[in-house]
């Protein structure tokens, strides 16, 4: 019986929908598992010839859930390009919207995506392993991760006039002062957010007491790992130097964003649209790493905020002081994440600066190229822009955060698919592939819009390489 599927997907971006497939031996086990993006990004194209001043508003649209990253990024990029950097106000003012996505996204994706898997198990009823679900078994608790988000995005309302798409960051600085009220608005509500974050660190604990068994088999592997640093090799989120450590936690480059293509390159597969970066030096796959919150962690010798800080000793604990390669603690790292979030709202709150209006810098020394660097939630941003006298873009190079990790996720679907599947593929086993995905947070809904949804299907191939079974799920 010969079967063919076309399929046709109007989605321009990285993120949206995942295919997987999984190939079989004769004998029933799993030869190989693909995760295939299978849409085309085009982004970079279709940014020529605009104004580098327009870019802020522009990117944002890659990504409806952190649209404050490229935001920020785009304008970093063009403080460089129109030699322009921003003054001390204003950069506080934008790590403070910062922080605020980082707290929404991160307490989003924990307690609204990984939560159904973790509080109610991978292997739940579909029809009620979601938010519903999370919300009958704990609604307190899920009022708490309402409330989280909720500060988030109020932060970043307040600063760029709407939750998503704000109109904030210009190069040069930005566009609005904090005025007291606001400022005082956002520093009554940090603690009790705190004390949800430190809850949610709590809840992922507890579960890894309990399941070392999944977590160490569920996608472990050796990789480098990658991120902003301060320069005590603390974790940064929004500015600082990159740091590049290899899979024995030794450092290999420690490097200004703006050098990113002296040390990383792409590498393209035939099956997904989506390149593989990997470290130049050490070659493809060699050279493969990881970002986001646990390459963050690991790339990280400590935190520099007290209650995120001593959970960063927790952390270092897992793996006596190596880098932690299990997949299943991105949860654990988001959250760590998310403490420093908040705790870092309350620093830039408390410093009289930030309530400044010396928020712009008007003086230009045109350079004509910039690269903006910034820590999204899913991991390091570049934008990097090639401008005309005239300020008209002539090249643009993006790479997103979910791209560094694509050697990673498709590295733990096939892991997860050998370890999990042996006959018949069960809705649960299907499940586990895609918190595979899940927990890297690739933002594959996120960029169509979808409320809550992240279409996957599973082929399943025999050895003749005739399709036996195929599996779908729609949210």
């Amino acid at each position: 019986m010969v079967t063919q599927k076309i399929t046709i997907e109007p989605v321009t971006r990285i993120e949206g929908h995942a295919k997987v497939t999984v190939h079989l031996k004769p004998d029933g086990k799993v030869e190989h598992a693909y995760m295939h993006v299978n849409e085309f990004r085009g982004f970079e194209k279709f940014c020529e010839g605009r104004m580098v001043f327009e870019m802020p508003y522009i990117t944002p649209r890659i990504c409806g859930i952190c649209p404050v990253s490229h935001h920020l990024a785009a304008a970093k990029a063009g403080d460089e390009v129109l030699g322009c950097p921003p003054p001390k106000p204003a950069t506080m003012l934008r790590e403070l919207m910062h922080m605020g996505q980082i707290t929404q996204s991160h307490g989003m994706h924990f307690f609204e995506l990984a939560g159904p898997d973790l509080l109610l198990g991978f292997d739940a009823d579909p029809a009620i392993r979601n938010v519903v679900g999370l919300i009958g078994a704990n609604p307190d608790l899920a009022v708490k991760a309402v409330k989280l988000r909720k500060f988030g995005q109020e932060i970043i309302k307040i600063l760029g006039g709407r939750k998503i798409h704000p109109d904030f960051a210009v190069p040069g600085g930005v566009s609005k002062a904090l005025s007291l009220k606001d400022r005082d608005t956002i520093l009554a509500q940090i603690d009790e957010n705190i004390e949800t974050a430190q809850t949610g660190i709590q809840i992922i604990k507890d579960w890894a007491a309990k399941n070392t068994e999944d977590i160490n088999k569920f996608a472990v592997f050796k990789t480098g790992y990658f991120g902003l640093v301060t320069p005590k090799n603390g974790l940064e989120l929004y500015d600082g130097k990159i740091r590049l450590i290899g899979a024995d936690g030794k450092q290999l480059e420690h490097f200004d964003g703006k050098n990113y293509l002296n040390v990383i390159a792409e590498h393209v597969e035939s099956w997904s649209y989506l390149k593989f970066p990997y470290y130049k030096k050490m070659g493809w796959p060699d050279g493969v790493y990881r970002v986001g919150p646990l390459g963050r962690l690991n790339a990280s010798d400590t935190i520099e905020t007290p209650l995120a800080g001593e959970e960063m000793k927790f952390w270092k604990s897992i793996n006596d002081g190596k880098p932690v390669e299990n997949t299943l603690y991105y949860h654990l790292a988001r959250m760590i994440e998310c403490l420093f979030a908040l705790e870092r709202i309350r620093i830039l709150c408390d410093d009289p600066d930030i309530l400044s209006t010396d928020i712009i810098n008007t003086r230009q020394e045109f350079k004509g190229e910039g690269v903006g660097v910034i820590e999204a939630p899913r991991g390091t941003l570049f934008h990097h822009y090639w401008a005309n006298a005239n300020g008209q873009l002539e090249k643009v190079n993006l790479i997103v955060a979910t791209g560094h990790n694509n050697w990673a996720m498709s590295n733990a679907v096939d892991s997860v698919a050998k370890t999990y599947i042996d006959g018949p593929v069960t809705e649960g086993m299907l499940n586990r592939i895609e918190a595979a995905i899940r927990a890297y947070d690739p933002c594959l809904s996120c960029s169509t819009h979808a409320v809550g949804q992240m279409p996957i299907e599973v082929d399943v191939f025999d050895a003749s390489g005739d399709l036996v079974q195929t599996v779908k799920r729609s949210n």
